[in-house]
């Protein structure tokens, strides 16, 4: 698995090797929350097996494969953290983009996000996860599938609002937002990825990316209001016969397509080294026919999002030392340098 696709993502999720207990709101400890989950979703229905889905970064969420007596299957997601907000985001979206999009979503079995173990329960998707299909195909191959990745992100972002926000809630009819200023929006998306990350050695990162994007609001607040993904990682994507679909939607905002869209090219393309040209011009080339183009103000925008997106590296510097051949000293001077260099590149 290259780096850039462990970044964080949960897939249809991952038993990551995680403590069975934990506490919930100060409430005696739940032995067993993902049978607790079960149990509410599916009270009737004899489960047979669990399974794990993937490696994953994302420490709040905790995810299976369910395997029920008469045969079919299922994924239950958890908030590990006892933290109902980003499964009551996920079931808002997927029940709004389901009903109003053009971009497949997984099916909601069942959900309650305020009870003690949160919970979202959803049907297998029709299509194969993109990266079990990325990695067995080859350059020709990746950018046919890049450019599909790219369509799908154009048909999301045809979802427009007046202003931009944060997701609180919804159904398929309407999102709740908690609106804001996209540059607001941003800011706040920054500073919870701060305390999302596990590694603080590069904190000094986050001071100076907010201090970028608050002295470019003039800029980013001309944006549009679209429906973003936010983590379109290709453990999140899967391959149906029409069109990519989407997965794990809990971080999804209302704001810039632009930041989606640079998002979701470095997830195909890599931070430390560009992929083939074929695969990047695959993926804009998908956007560009579905959308007539790319967002107005790309050019523009898009280096105010290139240090925001390194920090996925300043933030989980030592998830990152696994897949690299240098010394802890040698990829921190690179981090050092490169945000740097991002930073200086604004204007």
């Amino acid at each position: 698995m290259d780096a850039d696709d462990a970044d964080h993502s949960d897939g249809q999720g991952g038993r990551n090797g995680r403590a069975d207990r934990f506490d919930v709101d100060g409430q005696a400890d739940v032995a067993d929350p993902i049978a607790t989950a079960l149990d509410a979703a599916f009270p009737h229905r004899a489960v047979t097996d669990l399974t794990g889905t993937g490696p994953s970064w994302n420490e709040l969420n905790e995810t299976v494969g369910v395997a029920f007596a008469d045969d079919e299957r299922a994924y239950c997601k958890i908030a590990t953290d006892g933290d109902g907000t980003r499964i009551r985001r996920e079931r808002a979206v997927v029940d709004y983009v389901g009903a109003n999009g053009d971009v497949p979503v997984p099916t909601v079995l069942a959900s309650d996000p305020d009870a003690r173990v949160p919970y979202l329960a959803t049907a297998p998707v029709d299509g194969p996860n993109l990266l079990d299909e990325w990695d067995g195909a080859d350059v020709t191959g990746r950018a046919a599938l890049a450019r599909r990745v790219g369509a799908s992100l154009a048909r999301l972002h045809r979802l427009r609002f007046d202003v931009p926000g944060h997701v609180v809630g919804g159904d398929a009819d309407a999102l709740d937002l908690d609106t804001a200023s996209w540059t607001d929006v941003l800011l706040d998306w920054v500073e919870w990825y701060r305390g999302y990350s596990p590694s603080d050695r590069f904190d000094h990162h986050f001071d100076a990316v907010l201090d970028a994007v608050e002295s470019n609001r003039g800029l980013l607040d001309d944006a549009p209001a679209a429906l973003l993904h936010c983590d379109t990682a290709k453990p999140n994507c899967f391959v149906g016969d029409d069109a990519v679909g989407f997965l794990d939607w809990e971080i999804a905002l209302v704001g810039d397509p632009v930041w989606d869209l640079h998002r979701g090219r470095c997830y195909l393309d890599g931070v430390r080294v560009t992929g083939p040209e074929a695969i990047v011009d695959g993926f804009f080339e998908g956007y560009r026919e579905t959308a007539d183009g790319l967002p107005a103000g790309y050019d523009e925008r898009v280096p105010v999002y290139r240090p925001v997106w390194l920090l996925s590296w300043s933030g989980f510097f030592d998830n990152y030392l696994q897949f690299v051949e240098e010394s802890p000293e040698e990829l921190a001077e690179w981090v050092e340098r490169e945000m740097d260099r991002r930073l200086g590149a604004i204007a």
